[in-house]
């Protein structure tokens, strides 16, 4: 190292050179580190894109509020579509993915092959408005996210903050879904085990349960309550008999329609309310999963207390789908990435 002249033509002894380049490096070192701690991914936060994309939630909400109207399937649809990914491998948007040759993903999973297309739709609307308007910032996990929460508001459902700062997963596998999801006929052991192993409680299970309030189903799923239940030949003495007369019109044993669809929410199919745990209390459960949490002690209880209070309802669910949207996230590059494209596996 050469030192150039001055005008005093100081000249410096060696060894206090050696000791000035011992300390520099020292110093160099120590701010390597600290630059290594404070590049930490940071937590997620209501604020999270205050800086670099103030204007997210009005963007999403000027795309929810449209289809909301237009094509209203979009709401219940994108609410379970959140739920879904949340489940399988965290809420990191891993359910967005399109398969390619070799490797089936997430979307493509049987369990998964009712989720409407109107909610992928809906994603991708969004991320093209927020791509346009803040390039390269928003991940779509956190739109997914804040889509669904839109949705619940748009139907009269409570208005919750979401925390944002997810990044997009890179994993996407049909093969990771069958027991993460729940099965339409899942025994109330089997949610309560399943929920527990994504930090959600007793409670978390049933206002999330409470999302059935709006939004349809399939025939295939509950068509063995009407007719065999249990192996028995007989239809499940838990479904009112009016109920279940009109679900027979609609679903026969044999040869019916696979696009028929019936809503969870009989008296307010419509509406982000909380009926759907009176219609659980006067039998009028859609599928057996539904009616369960209110047959089973543990989560009875429950059931009767949000029957009778809809803000409560509204204030558990908000709290039971903050830390949904708290399972598994991926921060940083190291775990994931935001894509551009929400359906491409490289961002």
């Amino acid at each position: 190292m050469s030192v150039p002249p001055s005008s005093s033509s100081t000249t410096y002894p060696r060894s206090f050179l050696l000791v000035a380049l011992l300390i520099l490096g020292s110093t160099f070192k120590t701010s390597h580190c600290l630059n290594k701690t404070t590049r930490r991914p940071r937590p997620l936060s209501v604020h999270y894109h205050a800086k670099s994309c103030p204007q997210i939630e009005q963007l999403v909400s000027s795309v929810t509020s449209q289809l909301f109207h237009e094509v209203p399937i979009s709401g219940p649809a994108t609410i379970r579509l959140f739920f879904h990914d949340c489940f399988v491998e965290g809420c990191d948007a891993s359910i967005l993915i399109t398969s390619k040759p070799g490797s089936i993903a997430e979307k493509d999973a049987h369990d998964n092959k009712d989720l409407a297309v109107e909610a992928f739709d809906t994603i991708n609307k969004v991320k093209t408005l927020v791509e346009n308007q803040c390039p390269g910032v928003v991940s779509c996990a956190d739109i997914l996210a804040i889509a669904a929460r839109d949705f619940v508001h748009l139907a009269g459902g409570p208005y919750y903050q979401v925390k944002k700062g997810r990044w997009d997963g890179r994993i996407s596998l049909a093969s990771r879904v069958g027991t993460n999801i729940p099965c339409a006929n899942s025994t109330m052991d089997e949610l309560l085990k399943l929920f527990n192993s994504k930090g959600l409680t007793l409670e978390g299970l049933v206002a999330l349960s409470g999302a059935h309030t709006i939004g349809f189903s399939h025939c295939e799923h509950f068509v063995s309550r009407l007719y065999n239940y249990h192996g028995t030949k007989q239809p499940d003495p838990a479904i009112d008999p009016r109920l279940l007369k009109a679900l027979k019109m609609s679903c026969p044993q044999y040869g019916g329609n696979a696009y028929i669809i019936t809503p969870f929410d009989v008296t307010t199919p419509f509406s982000f309310d909380h009926a759907y745990y009176g219609n659980l209390e006067a039998k009028m459960g859609l599928l057996a999963t539904d009616q369960g949490v209110y047959l089973d002690r543990r989560t009875k209880p429950l059931v009767q207390a949000l029957a009778t209070d809809k803000q409560k309802f509204f204030q558990a669910f908000s709290v039971a789908m903050d830390k949904m949207g708290s399972i598994g996230v991926k921060r940083g590059r190291k775990h994931g990435g935001k894509r551009k494209v929400c359906s491409i596996h490289s961002s």
